[in-house]
């Protein structure tokens, strides 16, 4: 016969377990009653609410919901999504080996660049080309669909087992008739450096653009190919480099450290996610000078591999703070194929610093101002901070550029142009040498007036403000006669900002044309010629001695 325990004996026993046990268990509890609750509710509504719920949208809508309070990394993959997280990690897929995007002025989806020495490229499709027709299959036009879904039918038709070949029909802007190619599929890796080569006799130059599958190897091979042209100093270049994969950071920073030193550690709420990671190979350089670029878009692993050369006095960093990506994400799987992307730990590197941001707000990273950070030491000694990103050793500020700019680069006015030109130019100068003449670019500023090329200026948009501003504090009525003076002085004047601000605007096409020719790396080499955080590094890299004192122990020490 069972026999209740006396209630003071019962106390007594549940005061005697651990603080944590008693804990665990509150949280065991509280969260079966409201998976119960969940659970209960949802029943009931798909019994008695008057509609018929569509479960998989609804309960999706909770489990993104539930992870948006949480960080913008935890993120839940369904069955039909999985490939692309294996894509992002890998680099790998099988298709073609281009972007391709919804038109809808087209009505159709055009090939928006196809990647370097892949099998649309070497087919012979260029960007711009319109899609009529896949594998003997219209693709139908956009008409009502969301774009998103449309592209995805689409890319869905494109990619396929490798080995397959199929003809593919485009209109191509400038070229009468429609043109037929036969591409053929092939597992696509996408290459980590976008561009290896040397900007001076001396001065080797990286551009990384992710962190996946042999990222250090390939750095390996572009560097010793860099040193066997010549190179006596490098720059490694990580600005929006998104990170990936931590432990090919590791192998990169290898490259550069000896081995057998920590490089970064990971430090989560179970024993399995926390770890330290140290570099295991003989390194490849020790001595040659090193510049690292990075920007706000620079993290993860780029932030990782930037920290930890930054930590072991091995590298200059030049530009501007990184993004403050300090947590670790590992994959779990769910039933019925689905994957949960959960972040499980920090990350700290060497000097002991973790680069988390502060907090995030609408989905942006908040840094701590260096006042409020805590300091840490690099190897030499110098001083470094937390609060989010990395500091560079040598900060270059980022041009103030008008709202023109920005507006011009995502127009498609502008896209049509530069393929109109690729299309009528059978071949161009260089990267190194590529101008437009003044006659082209009065040919683009016609060109844009008659597409209809519209853009907001900052000014006018700040005069509206002022004006609510003047209203609400009541003295818009006498203001009045001021402001309608002010906004004829600021109405649109096409020719004088074409004018004046024709340096920064022909940069920018000469660039786009300049990559529908040369690719990305066509694009990076034009831009050595005017990219402020090259020149920063180059006159580093050649002043030996401003190189040590950047990376000197403080004066005392």
């Amino acid at each position: 016969m069972l026999h209740r325990l006396p209630f003071t004996l019962l106390l007594a026993l549940t005061l005697a377990l651990p603080a944590t046990a008693q804990e665990q268990s509150r949280r065991n509890f509280e969260t079966s009653k409201q998976l119960d609750v969940f659970n209960s509710l949802y029943r009931d509504l798909d019994l008695y609410y008057v509609d018929t719920l569509d479960a998989k949208k609804n309960i999706e809508n909770a489990i993104l919901y539930m992870l948006d309070q949480l960080d913008p990394y935890t993120v839940y993959y369904d069955e039909s999504n999985t490939g692309e997280l294996k894509q992002l990690t890998t680099g790998k897929y099988a298709g073609i080996g281009a972007v391709i995007l919804p038109r809808a002025d087209l009505g159709r989806c055009i090939i928006s660049m196809p990647y370097e020495g892949m099998p649309a490229a070497e087919a012979g499709l260029r960007r711009g080309d319109i899609i009529l027709s896949i594998d003997g299959k219209d693709t139908g036009e956009l008409g009502s669909q969301a774009p998103g879904d449309y592209s995805s039918a689409v890319s869905s038709q494109l990619r396929g087992q490798p080995g397959t070949t199929f003809d593919i029909v485009v209109r191509r802007p400038g070229v009468e008739g429609e043109l037929t190619f036969a591409v053929t599929r092939r597992t696509i890796v996408q290459p980590s450096i976008t561009c290896s080569a040397l900007i001076t006799d001396s001065i080797g130059y990286i551009l990384l653009n992710g962190f996946t599958e042999n990222t250090g190897r390939d750095v390996r091979l572009a560097f010793e190919d860099l040193k066997a042209r010549g190179a006596k100093s490098l720059i490694l270049d990580l600005r929006s480099n998104p990170g990936g994969l931590m432990s090919e950071a590791v192998k990169l920073v290898n490259l550069f450290i000896p081995r057998g030193r920590e490089v970064i550690s990971t430090r989560g709420k179970v024993k399995e996610s926390t770890a330290v990671y140290k570099t295991q190979s003989e390194p490849l350089d020790l001595e040659m000078p090193i510049v690292v670029l990075t920007n706000y878009g620079t993290a993860s692993a780029a932030e990782i591999t930037s920290g930890a050369l930054q930590d072991y006095d091995r590298a200059v960093i030049v530009g501007q703070r990184t993004y403050g990506k300090g947590l670790v994400q590992e994959t779990r799987q769910l039933p019925y194929n689905g994957l949960l992307k959960l972040t499980t730990s920090r990350y700290y590197i060497p000097s002991g610093r973790c680069i988390q941001a502060y907090k995030f707000e609408d989905g942006e990273p908040v840094h701590i101002p260096d006042s409020l950070a805590h300091e840490f030491r690099t190897a030499a000694g110098r001083i470094v901070r937390d609060g989010g990103g990395i500091t560079p050793d040598v900060i270059v500020q980022s041009d103030s550029l008008p709202n023109l700019l920005l507006y011009l680069h995502m127009s498609d006015q502008l896209f049509d142009y530069c393929v109109e030109y690729r299309n009528a130019h059978p071949t161009v100068a260089s990267p190194e040498e590529f101008k437009l003449t003044d006659a082209e670019y009065a040919e683009l500023r016609a060109y844009l007036k008659a597409h209809n090329f519209t853009y907001d200026r900052q000014s006018l948009r700040l005069l509206n403000e002022l004006r609510k501003v003047a209203a609400r504090e009541g003295y818009a009525e006498e203001a009045k006669e001021e402001f309608a003076a002010l906004e004829a002085k600021l109405t649109h004047n096409e020719d004088f900002d074409f004018t004046y601000w024709e340096d920064e605007i022909r940069k920018l096409v000469e660039q786009i044309i300049v990559e529908n020719y040369y690719y990305d790396r066509g694009g990076a080499i034009y831009n050595f010629r005017y990219d402020p955080d090259i020149a920063t590094g180059l006159s580093i890299l050649r002043d030996s001695k401003r190189y040590r004192e950047l990376l000197a122990p403080p004066t005392g020490k």
